[in-house]
């Protein structure tokens, strides 16, 4: 290959990595997912999103796409798919690059898909590098519970479901994200810290709290939830299996 071509090709892998060191290999999906804004062309600022009537037309075009009549339950499984284009590639940066990326809510932009669904998030700029980024998933989370989380799940209880709700489907991505970056993907694990404790290390209110536990289930470790987030209610959409809340629906496909 000459070198000139293979400039070429450095620069442009360059150009689409240049958010996180993280965003390489089997996490480079990531790169789709989480952007700078200015690289998110199709993005609208969050703000304006949630206030300006774009919430509610996006939920209104994917209950049309799904069929859902219900919509508390357009609306929960709108946010699964928030919360895991938000939460897992913010862990993944800052568990294996110790990489701090910019989420305040005010700050970031949305894109959709044609179905009404997040398909990405542009931050405002890439971010620091932290010395210390410690092993605790309270420390991993903390900075977006309260920059970007507390404000996202106050707009979708505005919207018809509870906040409770809105916890326990981005536990599922925390817990998917932190398991995945210190590879426990997949692997008998004890409950993890941040579904245990009452308190934040604050003292605050710990929302984390009782959403997952860890259970054997014919012999396979499963996370299961607290709350259904109620997908069985949309025509067409896979249930969650042995991680559902409700035992009816463990064994629905």
């Amino acid at each position: 290959m000459a070198s000139t071509q293979r400039q070429e090709i450095d620069r442009c892998d360059r150009l689409q990595n240049r958010l996180s060191p993280a965003f390489v290999g089997e996490h480079a999906w990531c790169r789709e997912r989480m952007m700078l804004a200015t690289d998110l062309a199709t993005g609208v600022s969050l703000t304006d999103f949630f206030s300006n009537g774009g919430f509610h037309r996006a939920i209104d075009r994917y209950a049309e796409a799904t069929g859902g009549s219900d919509r508390r339950a357009v609306v929960s499984m709108w946010s699964l798919y928030y919360f895991s284009c938000l939460i897992i590639p913010y862990l993944l940066a800052r568990r294996l690059a110790a990489h701090a990326l910019p989420v305040a809510f005010s700050e970031m932009t949305i894109a959709l898909s044609e179905n009404g669904l997040p398909c990405a998030f542009g931050v405002p700029h890439a971010g620091r590098i932290e010395d210390d980024i410690g092993s605790d998933g309270f420390e991993a989370i903390g900075p977006m519970l309260e920059a970007h989380l507390d404000h996202a799940v106050a707009r979708l209880k505005a919207c018809g479901i509870s906040a409770k709700l809105c916890w326990n489907n981005a536990a599922v991505y925390i817990d998917y994200a932190l398991r995945l970056a210190d590879g426990e993907a997949g692997a008998a694990a004890a409950d993890l810290p941040l579904f245990v404790r009452g308190c934040l290390p604050d003292g605050g209110v710990n929302p984390f709290c009782g959403c997952l536990q860890q259970v054997d289930e014919d012999g396979e470790r499963v996370a299961r939830r607290k709350i259904c987030c109620l997908r069985y209610m949309l025509p067409g959409v896979p249930g969650c299996g042995k991680r559902c809340a409700l035992p009816s629906q463990r064994n629905q496909h």
